[in-house]
This record gives structure tokens, sequence and C-alpha cells, in this order.
């Protein structure tokens, strides 16, 4: 444990180890990547993503390791008993900080199939990150606003295109496909503009599960809904390598999926995106609840 050094130095130590660990693991991925670009027949793909999956789960390993060595994190995790690393999982969380993604990782890496984030568009063009991105079949989703769409009504379903492409490619091995129903971090800012009726929540956006869901919602042994909670406050970027992160408590609820949604065409049927609409109001309302109580026994 370093958190004994100056927080600055703890934090500098912990950058290095996390770009040192990148550069170690990319350049491999984007070998075997290259591979199935050169060669895009479904047996090469079928030998080639488990061995991409195995190396992001090394470099994921690597990533818990300097949190180890920089944190002194008290983790208070319920519910991640019983997974299943060989199933299929649609999982959804609600997002405050970087360090979610981190902490997400750390948790179910090995304990169920390799994350895989619905990315900006604009975080292709990401130094390093943005090839292992590409090399780990990461989809990546511009989310045009509908006064855009309706400037430009050509690009209306280009992300649901997107989208169903990646779900191809995801039902070919376990994946567990991780959405952030939110779309966004929370901040107070953001959750005054947006006049959310949740007190720890924005409002919650059901496109990208939706798509997933018609996409290969047979293919999903469950979803994993995750609530991550940072009693003394959720940290930013730097105060997480710093080594701030005292406090993280997740709880993980694992759900049936919702049968009845899953044949509809979101898109095109208002009455199928009603149906979405009513279901993830009812499960935020619920995480919202859920938050209260937990920070309440934490003792915020």
């Amino acid at each position: 444990m370093l958190n004994f050094l100056p927080a600055p130095l703890v934090g500098a130590i912990a950058f290095l180890l996390l770009a040192l660990n990148a550069f170690f693991w990319v350049p491999i991925l984007l070998a075997f990547a290259i591979v199935r670009l050169v060669l895009p027949f479904k047996a090469v793909r079928l030998l080639i993503d488990p061995l991409l999956v195995a190396i992001a789960e090394a470099w994921i390993a690597g990533n818990s390791g300097w949190m180890a060595l920089t944190q002194r994190t008290e983790w208070d995790v319920e519910g991640i008993a019983g997974l299943d690393p060989r199933n299929w999982y649609l999982v959804n969380s609600n997002h405050q900080s970087w360090a979610d993604i981190f902490v997400l990782q750390h948790l179910f890496n090995r304990r169920i199939p390799l994350l895989k984030f619905f990315i900006k568009d604009q975080l292709k063009w990401v130094p390093v990150m943005g090839l292992a991105w590409w090399a780990l079949d990461f989809p990546f989703m511009r989310r045009h606003s509908e006064e855009y769409l309706k400037l430009h009504p050509e690009m209306r379903g280009k992300d649901q295109a997107a989208t169903r492409r990646a779900c191809e490619k995801f039902a070919l091995i376990p994946t567990s496909v991780m959405n952030f129903l939110e779309g966004t971090r929370f901040t107070p800012a953001k959750h005054a503009k947006q006049q959310s009726p949740y007190r720890h929540l924005l409002k919650p956006k059901a496109g990208g599960i939706a798509l997933a869901l018609n996409a290969m919602g047979d293919k999903f042994r469950a979803i994993l809904d995750v609530t991550i909670v940072y009693p003394d406050g959720a940290p930013n970027f730097w105060d997480f390598l710093c080594g701030r992160l005292r406090r993280v408590i997740v709880r993980v609820q694992i759900l049936p999926v919702p049968a009845h949604l899953m044949q509809g065409d979101y898109a095109a049927d208002p009455a199928t995106r009603e149906a979405f609409a009513v279901w993830v109001r009812q499960l935020w309302r619920d995480k919202d609840l859920q938050i209260d109580r937990l920070l309440e026994d934490a003792g915020r």
C-alpha cells in the first residue's frame, strides 16, 4: 500500500502504472485484431475473439493490481456470487464517475464475460484506447439530438444499425453488454438542467438497452442491474488515481429478461417505446430508493 505517500505522488504512480499496463497489452491486442481484419471469416473470429477477451481480462487484472497498491478502499459488495463467465448478460448501472468503469471491471472480471461498452463516436480518436476499443469490438455510437435528426433525417437509424451489427458479433461468444442508461455521468448541474424526477439519478434513456434486447435478447441469461454508491462522494478521475476512493458500495440485482419487450420494434413502434419507458422508469424509481437507503445506512 502506497497511501503513506503524498496523494499527488500516489496519483502520479497510479497514472504511470495505468499507462504502462495499457502500453503493454494494447499492441498484443492489435496484433490479433489485425489478423482478424485481414481474414474476415467466422472461423477466424471464433478462434481470435476468445484470445482477445483473455488479453483484455489480463489487462483488467493488471489494473486491479495497481488499484490494490494505491487505494485503501472499503468494498461493500453484494450480488456477484453465482455468476457464470460462460453465458451472456445485459448489464446496466448508474453512472457518476470515470471510477465506475474501474469498479465494474474489477468486480466482474472473469466472473462474467468481458464487459462491452457503448462508446461515444468521438472517443475512437483517444490515443491508444481508441485502438483497444476497436480491437475489442466496442460499438462506437453517434448520439444525435432530435433537433439534429429533424434537420438531417438521413442520419436517423444509423445508431440502431451500428448497434445491431455489434450485437451480431457479440452473439458469437459469451459477452456482457454494458449500458449506462443515463447516457452520461451524473452531476448536480446536469440533474438540475434535466429537472430529473429522481434524487440521485439522471433521466434514463431506453434506446441502447432496447436495441440490445431486440437484437440478441434470446441470448441473455439475465439482466444485471448494478447500483454504485460512493458514501463520501463520487471521486473525479484524479482523486481516484490519488487513492481517495475510501468507500464504495455496490449492489447487483439479477433480473429476468423481460420477454414482452424483446419482440417489438423500438425505433418504429410507439407502443414498444412506451412499454420500454414504463419498464425503465420503474427500474430507476427502485434504484433511486435503493441509493437513498444505502446512503442512510452508510451514515450520509
